[in-house]
């Protein structure tokens, strides 16, 4: 670990894949005299093995429009014996996605479009034991009603939102083709939807896909 003037400086690991992103969030941190960037990662099937070997105190975690890979890395890494926070940056405002980071440990959620003096502000609180959430990230969560699909018709929903047919999501499933179009039919009426298209529209827009 690293300290200055008696203080513990906060060591961060910075994972993030754009490369302009990940120089700029490095200069932006080096102004900082209690935060150390002590390695940086763009591979995440990596990622695992630099977090176990460096033991930072936060890591930062870019995240890609689906964000699938990155929390189920996250979910991996709080499942490991260490004591690394993790600080999500985030362009996806959905709150599915938001309550999905949080569920699977991660303990910041940050836009992508915050300003910078937020990032280091909210690595301080993270590394101090709190909860982070920006602002606006935390209001479209709250006003987010809650889904009225089971987390089977949701899995099924978002499966059929990439567009995959009802035979390659029963197979997926390990369903037979009649129960997923059940399902979707299900959720088509509890939606009230048009069509399965104007389901998907309708969750996508409530913030459950």
């Amino acid at each position: 670990m690293h300290f200055l003037l008696g203080g513990k400086v906060i060591d961060v690991l910075l994972a993030v894949d754009e490369r302009m992103i990940r120089g700029a969030l490095y200069a932006l941190l080096r102004l900082e005299d209690d935060i150390k960037v002590i390695a940086e990662e763009a591979r995440a099937h990596e990622l695992q093995s630099a977090v176990e070997f460096h033991e930072p105190d936060v890591l930062v975690l870019g995240m890609q429009r689906t964000g699938e890979e990155e929390l189920a890395l996250a979910e991996r890494i709080h499942q490991g014996r260490t004591a690394t926070r993790t600080l999500l940056l985030t362009s996806d405002w959905r709150p599915s996605a938001v309550r999905k980071a949080l569920d699977v440990g991660v303990g910041a959620v940050l836009s992508k479009g915050s300003p910078p003096e937020q990032l280091a502000d909210t690595i301080r609180g993270l590394a101090a034991g709190r909860r982070v959430i920006d602002a606006e990230l935390a209001q479209s969560v709250w006003r987010a009603s809650a889904s009225p699909l089971t987390a089977r018709e949701l899995d099924v929903l978002r499966r059929a939102a990439t567009g995959e047919d009802v035979l390659d999501i029963a197979a997926e499933l390990h369903l037979s083709p009649g129960t997923i179009r059940n399902y979707l039919t299900n959720v088509t009426r509890k939606l009230n939807a048009r069509t399965r298209v104007d389901a998907v529209r309708i969750a996508e827009c409530s913030g459950w896909l």
